[in-house]
C-alpha cells in the first residue's frame, strides 16, 4: 500500500484514531483496576495497551517490506507475552494476601464502556481489514477484545452474586491465558514468515 495514496492516508488517520481511543481506555481502566483491585480489569487494560502498541507498529510498517511487516508482528507477540506475565504477577500478588472485593457496579460500567470503545474501533477498521495481514490482525484484535470486555462484565456480576473475589480472579486468569495464546500464535507466524524471507 503506497504511503502517499488516498487509501494509505485514510488508513493512517483511522489507525491514529483507534490508537488514541485504546490509550485513553487503557488509562481509564487501569486506574479503576488499581483502585478496585480487580484482576479482570487489569487484564483487560493490558489488552488495550497491547492493541495500542499493535496500532503503532502497524503505522510504522504500513508501506514497508515483508521483512519489516514480519518484524513488527514478532514485536507485537513479545509485547503481548510480557503484558500477560505482568497480569499473572498481579494475580499471584492478590492470591498471596487478603483481597478486598472490587465494586461490581464499577466493573460493569467500565466493562460496558470498554466494549463500546472496542466495537467502535472494530467498525472503523472493518473496511480496511482486507488491505494487508497487519491491518487484518489489528481488526481481529479489536473484534476479539470484546470477549474480554464481556468477561469483565461477567466478573462483576459474579462478584455481586457470590460476594467473593474468585470470579474476578478466574476472568483475569482467562484473559491472561488468551493473551498468551495470541502471543504464541503471533510469534510463531512471524518467525515462520521471517524464515521464509531468508535468502537461500
Amino acid at each position: 500500500m503506497p504511503a502517499d495514496s488516498s487509501l494509505g492516508r485514510r488508513v493512517r488517520r483511522v489507525l491514529w484514531l483507534v490508537m488514541a481511543l485504546n490509550l485513553a481506555m487503557f488509562g481509564v481502566e487501569i486506574s479503576y483496576a488499581l483502585r478496585e483491585g480487580s484482576t479482570a480489569m487489569q487484564a483487560d487494560a493490558a489488552d488495550f495497551l497491547i492493541d495500542s502498541a499493535a496500532y503503532l507498529l502497524t503505522l510504522c510498517v504500513l508501506a514497508k517490506s515483508g521483512r519489516w511487516q514480519a518484524g513488527a508482528a514478532l514485536a507485537k507477540g513479545v509485547i503481548m507475552a510480557g503484558l500477560g506475565i505482568a497480569v499473572l504477577v498481579g494475580l499471584a500478588y492478590r492470591l498471596s494476601g487478603e483481597s478486598a472485593l472490587p465494586h461490581p457496579m464499577t466493573m460493569g460500567a467500565v466493562g460496558a464502556t470498554a466494549l463500546a470503545v472496542n466495537m467502535l474501533c472494530a467498525a472503523l477498521l472493518f473496511f480496511f481489514r482486507g488491505e494487508s495481514l497487519n491491518l487484518r490482525s489489528v481488526w481481529l484484535c479489536s473484534r476479539n477484545d470484546a470477549l474480554g470486555n464481556l468477561g469483565v462484565i461477567a466478573a462483576g456480576i459474579g462478584v455481586y452474586a457470590t460476594r467473593s473475589y474468585w470470579p474476578d480472579l478466574v476472568v483475569g486468569a482467562t484473559i491472561s491465558g488468551l493473551i498468551f495464546a495470541s502471543a504464541w500464535s503471533v510469534i510463531h507466524e512471524a518467525a515462520r514468515a521471517l524464515r521464509g524471507l531468508r535468502p537461500a
